[in-house]
């Protein structure tokens, strides 16, 4: 150990100059510290970091004055600078028109025009409702598949510009009804998200007190969601045929799918239509499969615009907003005039099965829906004409769709929150306006009182 300090002594001697002699352990390491302070390089200067960061401007937290904010605005707006985060209404597009599929017609000399004219709040409108029944119908989905939604439920995901054309393409005072897939409608007629999701989980606070489900939805003017395939056919003749015996200049518009169109009913509600020249629009929604089975495989004919035969009609492109509205003006216009009825043939597709029991996936490929979705999106098309002709930003598009899927959350919250309705008021609402009266129950001992 004294041979090692002694050696370390002599070559510490000859680094630093000194003659330090023979020495403890602990002064030599107080010489050696010494020896590397003093040798060591000097720290980094500050100056290299600082080189490395960005230039001028200050950072965000400082506030610049207002001419400092408008100069740097004007340098960045420069071509190939920075992304503008925020732009004012001026940058926008207010209003354009855009080319749409021709319509084919049956018994008509002129149809619906070829071109359609969009203007920015409209088309921010019909995004941010398809957008919304598109995230209602996901959310369902999800519900259902937790157990929290049970019994019938159809989507219709994929017919948004269906729901959205039609309303758009008639006044809030006309009338509206349709089948068991009516949870896009029920929304286009005024009713909220909440209320569709709680009448689907059965809630008090769905639409209809949480005793319709989904196939049992109403709103003012909307006469539902109708559980009987083709039955709301007939109904919708005998509203128009109201609408017509009090003079009031409205129409009423059936709905019906291809699944239905072959209904005996359907055919007498063309003939005393057609008889009586009802302002009502008769309208398939062609979605290609009546539950599992292809239109082709259905029906000897497939061209249901032309089921009618004295009626006239018209085969839309069911995808595209613009087309639906524009056709469902000249139906509209086509009725008020007096000349009667009308078929109008929308031809859809869902992404969905014909209800949550059905996969399917069994009767077409998923490549076939994978086609649709990336071909002939109703939401995507109408996102893309308006980014196309600088309507809209893609950042308000995502704020958009950031305010629909808190909205859609908070219904959920809602739909799963609310209380079932009571056994009390299970007879309610029998009659819109009559005296309470008491219903049997289960059975003969049992009875419960109905109020209006």
């Amino acid at each position: 150990m004294k041979n090692m300090l002694t050696t370390i002594s002599n070559a510490l001697c000859r680094m630093t100059g000194r003659n330090v002699g023979a020495q403890t352990v602990s002064e030599l390491l107080v010489d050696l510290s010494e020896y590397v302070s003093v040798t060591s390089p000097p720290p980094a200067p500050t100056v290299a970091l600082t080189q490395r960061q960005p230039p001028k401007p200050p950072p965000v937290r400082t506030r610049a004055p207002a001419e400092q904010l408008v100069k740097n605005q004007a340098e960045t707006d420069r071509p190939g600078a920075g992304v503008v985060v925020s732009r004012s209404f001026a940058d926008f597009t207010s209003q354009a028109s855009f080319d749409i599929k021709e319509c084919e017609l049956h018994r008509l000399e002129d149809g619906p025009p070829l071109k359609a004219e969009l203007t920015r709040e409209q088309g921010l409108q019909y995004y941010r409702v398809m957008q919304t029944v598109r995230r209602m119908e996901l959310k369902a989905d999800q519900l259902y598949k937790q157990k929290i939604i049970r019994g019938f439920c159809h989507l219709y995901d994929g017919q948004e510009a269906c729901a959205v054309g039609i309303e758009s393409g008639i006044n809030p005072s006309d009338h509206l009804i349709t089948a068991y897939r009516a949870h896009g409608y029920t929304y286009t007629r005024g009713i909220a998200v909440k209320e569709i999701l709680a009448e689907l989980t059965g809630r008090r606070g769905g639409v209809a007190k949480g005793k319709g489900g989904s196939m049992h939805m109403y709103a003012p003017n909307f006469y539902g969601g109708n559980g009987i395939v083709g039955a709301q056919v007939p109904l919708g003749a005998g509203i128009a045929l109201a609408c017509q015996y009090k003079g009031n200049n409205q129409v009423c518009v059936s709905l019906y799918g291809d699944g239905a169109a072959n209904q005996g009913q359907l055919y007498e509600a063309f003939n005393m239509a057609a008889l009586w020249k009802l302002p009502c629009i008769f309208v398939c929604e062609n979605n290609k499969y009546g539950m599992g089975t292809s239109v082709e495989r259905a029906s000897a004919s497939t061209e249901y615009y032309k089921r009618g035969d004295y009626i006239p009609g018209i085969r839309v492109d069911g995808m595209d907003v613009l087309c639906v509205r524009e056709a469902t003006k000249f139906a509209a216009d086509h009725c008020r005039a007096g000349k009667g009825p009308i078929i109008m043939e929308l031809q859809t597709y869902r992404y969905h099965g014909h209800s949550m029991s059905d996969p399917g996936v069994s009767y077409r490929t998923r490549d076939e829906i994978q086609e649709v979705r990336s071909k002939s999106d109703p939401i995507t098309m109408l996102k893309e004409r308006m980014l196309t002709n600088n309507m809209a930003s893609v950042e308000e598009f995502k704020q958009i769709d950031i305010a629909i899927r808190k909205e859609v959350e908070e219904a959920a919250l809602y739909a799963t929150s609310d209380p079932e309705p009571p056994l009390e008021e299970l007879c309610n609402h029998i009659f819109s306006n009559d005296t309470p009266l008491e219903v049997r129950g289960t059975n003969p001992w049992v009875t419960l009182k109905s109020v209006s």
